[in-house]
């Protein structure tokens, strides 16, 4: 029988694109050194707000079916084989921004029953075995409901494959330190000007800010990563415009491209002696 591989990371995101631009760079890397790279997906996106105008036709399921197609694109250009939508394809639904009535829509994932959606991870979890587990912080990152969401399920998966014996080594949020953000924001505002897409930036934009002390884990993206994490990012063309080293959403607010992707352990023991990788210290045995 064929040994799965040594290294295991799964990752739980919101909608399409959401993986490229906080993992990007962290799942190209990983991929390419041989670790299952596992992307779970809550929804499709289908109330995303549409950037080219030759597509601004396109809303509802018809969207959630292109931004799929996106997807697909991004996980080639990440090298990564395995992606797949929480409980399948159309289970749930975008939930929209925080605090409109798209929230309480039938079939949003903002009303999923937390239980119901941890166990279609949990099926995953038992699959797939993977020792690293990557996902948001409490409030999404920057307060999406289904982020928020994807936090709650993920976390609640994590205590029912313990309880079954399956527990997962590490869980990480997503983070960006906040010197990092700050001296990033500052070449941003000197370079702004000569970007085609962008109006202005705020470094508030940024989601999972946190004081640098609380970063535990540093992927460094070599140029080969990075440069994936840019195509990845230019897939979910309806979503992300980008000109390298930045990028905007529909909001037209700039923001860094980063290369280097930041992490807090929340979950699980840290290793000795090396902040640069995911599975320190996680024998391949585990």
């Amino acid at each position: 029988m064929t040994q799965p591989p040594a290294r295991r990371l799964l990752l739980v995101h919101a909608h399409p694109d959401d993986e490229s631009i906080n993992n990007g760079a962290t799942m190209a890397k990983y991929a390419a050194e041989g670790a299952q790279v596992t992307l779970v997906t809550c929804t499709l996106g289908e109330l995303g707000e549409v950037i080219p105008p030759e597509l601004a036709h396109l809303s509802g399921d018809a969207l959630g079916e292109y931004r799929l197609g996106e997807l697909t694109a991004a996980m080639a250009a990440l090298g990564v084989a395995d992606f797949r939508q929480l409980g399948g394809v159309g289970r749930y639904r975008d939930s929209g921004m925080m605090g409109l009535p798209d929230n309480e829509a039938p079939g949003a994932f903002w009303r999923a029953d937390v239980d119901e959606a941890a166990h279609h991870l949990l099926e995953v979890i038992r699959e797939v075995r993977p020792q690293v587990l990557v996902t948001y912080d409490p409030n999404g990152g920057y307060g999406h409901p289904d982020h928020i969401q994807a936090h709650r399920v993920a976390m609640r998966a994590v205590e029912l494959a313990e309880a079954e014996g399956l527990p997962v080594r590490r869980v990480y949020w997503n983070r960006v330190p906040r010197t990092v953000v700050t001296e990033a924001f500052a070449r941003l505002q000197d370079d702004l000007p000569g970007l085609p897409f962008a109006k202005s930036a705020v470094a508030a934009d940024v989601p999972g800010v946190v004081e640098d002390r609380r970063i535990t884990t540093r992927v460094h993206g070599a140029p080969v990563h990075v440069a994936a994490k840019a195509a990845a990012m230019r897939a979910h063309a309806t979503q992300i415009e980008v000109a390298e080293p930045y990028f905007a959403l529909s909001n037209e607010l700039a923001q860094p491209l980063f290369a280097d992707e930041y992490y807090e352990l929340v979950r699980g023991e840290r290793a000795e002696g090396d902040d640069s990788d995911l599975f320190a210290g996680i024998g391949e045995a585990s």
